[in-house]
């Protein structure tokens, strides 16, 4: 029976919707239908340009369907005009070279490198990846005079100004940010758990119940964990080079940071602990900053007054709680030395300790939020003129910086820029070598299967050959029926372009290489008596492309993305454990006016810094990656987030001592605090010195250390030096010996990472 019209209309929305989130597929394949067959038909009908209309053609393919610019409408076209310009140079380059093999093989490579390679500094960059070097293949692999330079540079600069007009008129895309969302969704999670849990702590008759508690830290759960997933799936690291940018993604490390704090601060529901008004006003101001830094990530146009007044509360809190607990002590003073003495103290500091950790999470959340906002408000010539508001350093220095940081054997995006760019300058040889007549699609049938290893690029050359094998089959039933009336390929070019802009994401691979074969079939039959012959010289294009990309792919990276995930945890976890250890030292540093204070370890985090964007990108080709893991992926997710938590705890003692580094006007008499100090570095030695073995059982495939346990005759030590410091004869502490001991709470949290770190990195059955 067949389905009635209104039915199939009515369900072709739906399923679009299901197999296409946020029609992104379908806006770019509606506008390219419109905007290629009309280009093409101009230059061709009406100018009379091959050349052009080739160029015309490719270019607003490659503009508008290979590449969608995020952010703001002047930022996509600001992205536009650079994509334009860079055009222009590499189809200059590729015709200047084409007709030398050597210097075409050579320019290839290093232009295939220089691409794929600048995708590291940039999202934005590494999502415009393939429509550059189209730019460079199309002109490479068709040698023609110089004379032809200028229809080519026509035919492209067509497209480039079509592709803006339609960005900006036809169904333009929302402007929100895909992180912010989520983003703002995990602080107002986290303010309202961090109330509810304050409120039941203080007890009275409209006290929460313990349900309720708990079904907010639930949500706050959910809230984080839908933010890592929205995090992980983008298929490049989602940043840009602006200030804005970068902060919006620091904010998802910061929040996952946040979010493991809440819920490790949360109250034991079975009773209630002693009161501490000042943690708890500062759970409540922190709550506070996170409602309006939630408010200004919906809304970052809007003044940031509120947001700003929020964070001066909560330093004051901050400030507050931490010169009153200099004065908190135990009510009763058990005899000296004994084990509930220590415990004594320890616990009379540990509700500040997690307010005071909780609210320097805080803190750095919405400083990020409040820079992302600055650089929305900015004017449109400051947009345009790339001005930063209060960016430490400019794009070009960041990109530099991020760039650095992949220069090194073990980067994932390393290896696949090289073998990518060997990939193509090999594919460009063969291709003159074998004298194949459309060599343009060798070099494009490389550059779709290349994947992470070889064995997923035996897959998606299949897949390939498989959808070009069927794309060829119905192009050439299409020509057969069709006969010499070419006329009806003129109607029949924009639904291909549609359909080929829809199947990879809503359908498959194969499903997006069949259209995209049967839209190139039409594209070169139109004008002229079709000829089914080409589809015979498609499979050989690409059938050559496919076997280059397999070979390189063996060659290059056998092992695949689980064995460079593997390499680069461990490179994280050694540069995290070394940055703590230099936080700690430093700390260390500062507890006497007689001590040498050591430089703040920046060096140190910076390359922890560096390790951890090396481990992103390897982690996000390991999502990509097809089949069978080697490790189940809530395993490893938690090992890639044990990086951010060891790593920002570094950066919080870090922040404790540079902002509070001095003695002054705390006594006259210093106190000797060297057996303290040795602690400290005796502490995080051995923390430290297990995270370095965790390391290296992640590279080697070696059992990993036992986690450590809390050590109560280290915390004794620790107390029992410090015994003049937090007990004088006015029944005070000093702030140095608060410092100290939330230091040492810092190594806790550190410590406390362990077990569930050592359970992840257990083999466990391939998923």
């Amino acid at each position: 029976m067949a389905i009635p019209w209104r039915v199939l209309a009515g369900r072709v929305p739906t399923w679009l919707r299901d197999h296409d989130p946020g029609l992104a597929a379908t806006r770019r394949a509606a506008r390219t239908a419109l905007v290629m067959p009309a280009l093409f038909a101009l230059c061709s009908q009406v100018l009379d340009s091959s050349t052009m209309a080739t160029y015309a053609a490719f270019g607003s393919f490659s503009m508008l369907l290979l590449v969608e610019f995020t952010g703001p409408m002047v930022q996509r076209l600001r992205a536009h005009v650079g994509l334009a310009v860079a055009w222009a140079v590499l189809i200059c380059l590729g015709t200047l070279v084409a007709r030398t093999t050597w210097l075409a093989v050579t320019v290839m490579v290093l232009v295939g490198f220089l691409v794929l390679f600048s995708g590291v500094v940039s999202s934005v960059l590494a999502g415009a990846t393939t429509a550059l070097l189209l730019a460079f293949i199309l002109p490479v692999t068709s040698p023609a005079p110089p004379a032809q330079l200028p229809d080519r540079l026509a035919g492209a600069g067509l497209a480039a100004a079509a592709a803006m007009l339609a960005i900006s008129l036809l169904w333009p895309r929302p402007a929100a940010d895909p992180l912010s969302a989520p983003a703002a969704r995990v602080c107002r999670a986290a303010a309202a758990q961090l109330r509810t849990d304050a409120s039941w702590l203080a007890g009275g008759s409209d006290a929460p119940t313990t349900r309720q508690c708990e079904v907010t830290a639930g949500l706050a759960a959910t809230a984080a964990a839908d933010l890592r997933t929205a995090f992980d799936a983008t298929l490049y690291r989602p940043t840009g080079l602006s200030s804005g940018s970068r902060a919006l993604v620091r904010l998802v490390d910061e929040l996952t940071w946040l979010s493991a704090i809440v819920a490790d601060s949360g109250p034991p529901l079975e009773d209630r602990r002693d009161c501490d008004a000042d943690a708890h006003a500062v759970r409540r101001a922190a709550a506070t900053a996170l409602d309006e830094a939630a408010d200004m990530l919906d809304a970052p146009r809007n003044a940031p007054d509120a947001l700003r007044a929020a964070l001066v509360n909560l330093r004051k809190a901050m400030d507050g709680m931490e010169l009153r607990a200099t004065h908190r002590l135990p009510v009763h003073e058990p005899k000296p030395g004994t084990e509930s003495e220590v415990r004594a103290f320890i616990e009379t500091l540990d509700l500040s300790f997690r307010a005071q950790e909780l609210g320097f999470a805080t803190l750095q959340i919405a400083g990020n939020v409040d820079l992302a906002a600055a650089a929305e408000r900015r004017s449109w010539p400051e947009q345009l003129l790339g001005t930063e508001p209060g960016a430490l350093t400019q794009p070009l220095a960041a990109a530099v910086e991020r760039a650095a940081a992949h220069l090194e054997p073990r980067s994932v995006w390393l290896h696949n820029s090289l073998r990518g760019a060997l990939g193509l300058g090999i594919a460009v040889a063969l291709a003159d070598l074998t004298s194949v007549q459309h060599s343009f699609w060798v070099l494009l049938g490389t550059l779709s299967v290349l994947r992470s290893n070889a064995l997923n690029t035996g897959q998606n050359a299949l897949r390939a050959l498989g959808g070009t094998l069927v794309g060829s089959l119905i192009g050439t039933g299409l020509l057969q029926l069709i006969g010499h009336h070419s006329t009806v390929l003129w109607f029949l070019l924009p639904v291909a372009v549609l359909v080929a802009g829809i199947a990879p994401a809503a359908i498959s691979f194969a499903a997006g290489q069949a259209a995209f074969t049967v839209t190139l079939v039409i594209l070169f039959n139109i004008g002229q008596d079709p000829d089914w012959h080409i589809v015979l010289l498609r499979i050989e294009d690409i059938a050559l492309g496919c076997a280059v990309s397999v070979l390189v792919g063996l060659f290059f990276w056998p092992r695949g993305a689980a064995a460079a995930v593997d390499r680069a945890l461990s490179a994280a976890y050694t540069e995290s454990a070394r940055y703590l250890a230099d936080a700690v030292e430093y700390a260390a540093s500062r507890c006497s006016i007689g001590c040498v204070p050591t430089d703040a370890p920046v060096e140190a985090g910076r390359r922890a810094a560096a390790a951890a964007r090396r481990l992103d990108d390897a982690f996000r080709s390991y999502l990509a990656e097809r089949g069978a893991k080697p490790v189940r992926l809530s395993d490893m997710t938690t090992l890639v987030t044990g990086i951010v938590g060891l790593r920002l705890a570094s950066d919080a003692v870090l922040g404790l001592w540079q902002r509070n580094g001095g003695e002054e006007g705390e006594r006259r008499i210093e106190p000797d605090r060297s057996e303290a100090r040795l602690t400290l570095l005796d502490t995080v030695g051995r923390v430290a010195d297990w995270y370095r073995d965790l390391a290296a059982g992640l590279g080697r495939h070696t059992p990993v250390p036992v986690p450590l346990s809390r050590d109560a005759d280290e915390e004794a030590r620790l107390v029992h030096s410090l015994r003049r410091d937090l007990r004088d004869d006015d029944g005070h502490a000093t702030a140095t010996a608060v410092r100290i001991i939330w230091t040492a709470d810092h190594l806790n949290a550190a410590r406390r990472l362990q077990p569930s770190l050592a359970a992840a990195a257990k083999p466990s059955d391939p998923v």
